[in-house]
């Protein structure tokens, strides 16, 4: 997978912090942020207006004016769009630096030293030399050398910013290339007793493994040699800008639909089954009782029902996880009241609600069709484990697209359910 080169980042000074034009660029971000986040309100509020007419039209003469109904459709496209600016210009203004200043010691800054002439120039006898004496355990028998830490730390921020089931979900690091969680299948016997009495022997808990192997993913940005002879240029910087983008789309996909094999396995692969029916190993579903569709009377009763079908214990931390297609047709939906269901952040940054619960919107959620599990909803953190090896690699490659340099960039990472309670799917049928 080969990415065209992003603009080369400016310069850092020299002891790692942001430049004067850095923080000038990030103030510009935060202030087209809040700009755009007004428009977005703007537009909320005339999708409401225009929302109601189509409602009130629907009933009295039973169907909506054509004219009011694109209408609607054009302010909920403009309303996607403005989200995905304010997204953008956010995660712009806050991305994390690569500096660390006086607080990186004297092995890191001589590992970011010889990384950069690596990169710049293929030299590898010092890096080698650093890896060998760290005794690395990101050692790869494919080759290749450990990004710098803190070049690390940045390209995981930013997937965690961007990457919206990251973002949500439980996130553990290891050393090895597998993770196994024993977990208690019926929990241990317990029981009250007096102050004197005996205490009799309880029952032992019945256990078993979850496994979350970790799988390799890679990126390949390419450079020209002249951007790796422009001593101005953070090559870390540059990096972490190119490969944060293909990690994250891969990731996301991964997460929602992975199928296990040589990559992780999605929550939306797991076994389904009617919630009042509910077995480990499977999720539980709520139906619509309609086929691709909300049903037409009370279609809020459904989110209802799906909201509580999840223990109190997962209700504080949930959230909605569906695309942009079905969260356009939830933002049309009232409760009895006549309040929107769905409710716009209320800054740059933070995530919409629904019913109170926060949304994620992710992409690779199906849309609403006959039997999709297009909406879950619940505590990700607990019921969705992302299992990072520590450990980003590249790998210098300047044959093979003269006159181009490749750099052959690799992480590994896994995924899988670790609490099927903790999480429940919207069945769009009966």
């Amino acid at each position: 997978m080969t990415h065209a080169a992003t603009p080369a980042p400016e310069a850092k000074m020299a002891d790692g912090a942001p430049s004067s034009l850095d923080v000038v660029e990030a103030f510009d971000d935060f202030m087209q942020a809040f700009e755009a986040f007004n428009d977005f309100m703007q537009a909320f509020e005339a999708f409401k207006e225009t929302n109601d007419e189509r409602l009130a039209q629907i009933e009295r003469r039973m169907s909506a004016d054509v004219v009011t109904t694109d209408k609607l459709s054009r302010i909920d496209h403009a309303i996607d769009e403005q989200k995905r600016v304010i997204d953008e210009l956010t995660h712009r203004a806050t991305r994390p630096g690569l500096g660390g200043g006086e607080r990186r010691s004297g092995v890191s800054l001589q590992h970011k030293a010889a990384f950069q002439g690596y990169v710049r120039t293929g030299e590898t006898a010092t890096l080698r030399d650093l890896e060998g004496k760290a005794l690395s355990v990101g050692s790869d028998p494919d080759g290749g050398y450990l990004v710098p830490d803190e070049t690390e730390t940045a390209i995981n921020t930013a997937l965690r910013d961007i990457s919206p089931i990251r973002a949500i979900a439980g996130v553990r690091q290891v050393s090895g290339t597998v993770l196994k969680k024993p977990f208690a299948v019926n929990g241990a016997a317990t029981g009250w007793v007096g102050e004197t009495a005996a205490r009799p022997e309880t029952g032992s808990p019945t256990l078993a493994e979850l496994s979350f192997p970790t799988m390799e993913l890679y990126a390949m940005p390419s450079a020209t040699q002249s951007l790796l002879d422009d001593s101005a240029v953070d090559l870390d910087q540059w990096i972490a800008e190119e490969v944060r983008l293909a990690f994250a789309e891969q990731e996301g996909a991964a997460f929602v639909n992975g199928d296990g094999i040589n990559k992780p396995t999605g929550f939306m692969t797991a076994p389904t089954v009617d919630n009042a029916s509910w077995t480990w190993g499977n999720i539980g579903t709520v139906a619509t009782g309609v086929a691709g569709a909300f049903p037409a009377s009370a279609p809020a009763d459904v989110l209802i029902d799906l909201v509580y079908t999840v223990k109190s214990g997962y209700r504080a931390n949930a959230h909605f996880v569906m695309n942009r297609q079905t969260q356009s047709a939830v933002r049309k939906l009232k409760d009895d009241a006549g309040n929107y269901l769905w409710q716009p952040a209320h800054a740059p940054g933070e995530a919409p609600t629904l019913m109170g619960f926060r949304v994620a919107e992710a992409e690779d959620m199906p849309d609403i069709a006959a039997d999709e599990h297009a909406i879950a909803f619940g505590d990700f953190a607990r019921g969705y484990l992302i299992v990072d090896r520590v450990g980003i690699r590249i790998l210098r490659d300047p044959f093979s697209a003269k006159p181009y340099v490749l750099f052959y960039t690799t992480k590994r990472v896994g995924g899988g359910i670790q609490d099927f309670d903790a999480i429940k799917f919207l069945k769009f049928g009966v």
